[in-house]
Parts: C-alpha cells; structure tokens; sequence
C-alpha cells in the first residue's frame, strides 16, 4: 500500500509541475556527496564503511511546496538489503519573519523506500519487508538569540513501519531484543554561521557554518530491534561552501558524534568527513 500511494503522489506532482511550468519557474539543486561514514539518527548503517549520497531537490514554483529524492547507498559490496531511497514531500514557510520571535518552520511526510527488499530468512508470520515512512516538524528561531547567525532549532519525528506486519514492525522478534520502528525522536540543534575571508582568491567571503545536535530517542528504531528511551546521541560538525563555477558549490564537511546510549550505538564515538557537489538552477 505505501509504494503505491508514493507512486501516486510522484505521478500527481509531476503532472501539477507540467501544468504550471507556463507560468513560473522551477527551482532545485542537484546534489552528489561522497561520506566517509554514513550516520542516520545515530546509527552506523554501514558499518564504518563508506557511502554516496545523490540527492535531488525541486522547490515547486516558490509556493513553499518541495520534493527531494535522496539515495544512500554503501560503496563496498554486502549492504545491498540497505541501500535505501528518501522521497520527501514539504512545506516551509515563515511566521513574523522581521520581528525578534520570528519561527520558520517545515512540516514534511518521507517515505524510505528499499529497492532490494524484503529481507530473506524472515521469522515465520512476519513480512521481510524494512520501509518506513514519517512525518515530521521542523521550528528554526533565526532572530531569538542576540548573537546574529546563531539559530536554535528543534525536530520532531514520527517513525513507522510502512507495513504493519514487517520485520521493522514486529515487538515479537525470536532471538531479538523486543523493538519496534514506530515512535518518536526530539532533535534539539544549534547552528552558527561565521562570515570569514574567502579561502579561494575569486572568493571575497565565505561562511563557516557550525552544527550541534542532541537526540531524544523515545524508543524508535528504524532496524526495529529495540532501543533505550534516552539522550542517544549528539553530533558536531563544520562545513563551508567553496563556488567553483556559477551555480556550482564544492562543500566539504567534519563531523563528529557522541554516542551517549549503546543501544542505538554499540560500537564507539564516529568521526567522518563528507564531501559534496552540487547544482543550482
């Protein structure tokens, strides 16, 4: 049921797209990044190994209505059952966008969709199948704090299975700590955007963007086997865009996450870079 609704809805947008390409015009950016790790909600999906991530974009005709599609998929062999695609549809938008309570905000719905699945060697009674879908809101407060550039910002997610009898659904797994994909997470962020010299001589000024992040897990786990309701983990980053062409940014990245709760975890804090190439038209 949920492939078919994600197909229906493309295939909507699609159309609504055509319709109006008369009359304004369509933005987006094409992205392409290489990962040296690949973190999701503080899990180490591939193991320590490296991923590429395309990603595309489309900002519907400036009404505040989006589509992306993002792959994630592992650059060494035996990840193939995750390997995963996020189709997101959103909405943002500004509340009092020139007063000191400013709030711009994004509500999304996201469907992960994993094209090689289901899994194999499924317990009896239960569906191999691991997709998931959420709805999500995103607060950002650009003008709350006197430091300019600071932004404090808040996430919350709800997380489930997009089949009810899968193996991600079940809190009945033979073998596997009690669990189950559906629930919620609080992501607590704080960014700041330095202006500084620009590192390239055609490049007067850029800006090092800080990132911070503290997660609430209260108790989903998208590999449905179970995960503490705690502070699960907190991610510190750095990133900057360097402008190789009009339209063309050349962003590298460092970060690093705390991982304050082995359940989500087991293995150590994660250090990775990332480094990414991307298309504005």
């Amino acid at each position: 049921m949920g492939k078919r609704v994600l197909v229906a809805m493309v295939i909507l947008l699609a159309a609504g797209g055509l319709a109006q390409a008369q009359e304004g015009d369509l933005h987006g950016v094409l992205d392409m990044t290489y990962q040296s790790k690949y973190l999701w909600r503080g899990i180490d999906v591939y193991g320590d190994k490296s991923a590429f991530q395309p990603s595309l974009m489309l900002d519907l005709y400036g009404t505040g209505l989006g589509l992306s599609a993002e792959g994630h998929r592992a650059n060494s062999s035996g990840f193939e059952t995750t390997e995963r695609w996020d189709f997101t549809l959103f909405y943002k938008n500004a509340i009092c966008p020139d007063e000191a309570i400013a709030t711009q905000y994004m509500v999304w719905w996201r469907y992960f969709y994993h094209p090689d699945a289901p899994l194999d060697g499924i317990p009896a009674g239960l569906s191999g199948d691991v997709d998931l879908q959420e709805m999500a809101a995103l607060l950002s407060w650009p003008n709350i704090l006197a430091v300019e550039g600071l932004v404090p910002s808040y996430v919350l997610v709800k997380l489930w299975p997009a089949e009810s009898g899968s193996f991600v659904g079940s809190q009945n797994i033979p073998g596997l700590t009690a669990g189950t994909a559906s629930g919620f997470a609080h992501i607590f962020m704080l960014d700041y955007g330095i202006p500084i010299e620009g590192l390239l001589p055609e490049t007067p000024e850029q800006v090092l963007r800080l990132h911070s992040e503290a997660v609430f897990n209260d108790g989903v786990d998208p590999r449905g086997i179970g995960v503490d309701h705690d502070w699960t983990n907190a991610v510190f980053g750095i990133a900057t865009d360097f402008e190789l062409a009009e339209n063309v940014l050349l962003t590298p990245g460092l970060y690093y996450q705390v991982t304050m709760d082995k359940s989500i975890n087991p293995d150590k804090d994660e250090t990775w870079v990332t480094l990414g190439m991307s298309y504005s038209f």
